[in-house]
């Protein structure tokens, strides 16, 4: 079979986004109560299912440190025991205090601050984090203060290969440029359509291996 062209492609992608939502509806996600928590479930979220991170953030909720403050103030060993459930906890444990770490040098402590640099040196800055990966960064720039980049993740990946709308390997933002070139720039279609995506892995587990 031949690629698709690059027109083919992006209605394609079009046509994908509008017949999951017509399925599916509104997937209401990212289930966070503060940005900062999707932060922390951004960054849990790496290697594990969400099952395991929900557990991890319900404990961080119920000792009352599921907040900048409370990652701050919380010894290290402490931390991991509370996130134990999301697996890599010691690591994982480490890149929420290296973020908060990040932005209290950076931003005096203060989310809004961060999110009110230029979206470009942001996504630079974030990157430049131990543990801080292009997926985990993009989450965190959609889903916690609504910038749209697109979010590309195991799920997108098997979708792309199981529809062909790439051949062959590509590096991330290859991936990113596919849905980004193919939809309207809105942070409410990236947020829903990578949703639907999410929702079509958890249901064809098999497809695009």
């Amino acid at each position: 079979m031949k690629p698709l062209t690059i027109k083919t492609r992006e209605a394609t992608v079009r046509a994908m986004y509008r017949k999951l939502a017509r399925a599916w509806g509104r997937q209401h996600w990212w289930p966070a109560e503060t940005p900062f928590e999707v932060i922390v479930g951004a960054i849990l979220t790496q290697n594990t299912s969400w099952t395991n991170v929900e557990r991890a953030i319900t404990s961080l909720r119920a000792a009352g440190k599921l907040s900048l403050e409370g990652i701050r103030e919380l010894p290290l060993p402490k931390l991991q025991r509370l996130i134990r459930s999301s697996g890599y906890f010691r690591q994982k444990a480490q890149r929420l205090k290296t973020f908060v770490a990040f932005l209290d040098a950076r931003y005096a402590g203060s989310p809004e601050r961060m999110f009110a640099t230029s979206t470009e040196q942001l996504r630079t800055e974030l990157l430049a984090l131990n543990g801080i990966g292009p997926e985990t960064a993009d989450s965190i720039l959609l889903y916690a203060y609504g910038l749209p980049y697109f979010v590309i993740d195991a799920y997108t990946r098997r979708f792309c290969a199981h529809h062909r709308l790439i051949r062959g390997r590509r590096e991330y933002d290859g991936y990113r440029a596919v849905f980004e070139s193919g939809l309207p720039r809105s942070v409410k279609i990236y947020k829903e359509f990578h949703a639907l995506i999410v929702e079509w892995g958890k249901r064809n587990r098999d497809a695009g291996r």
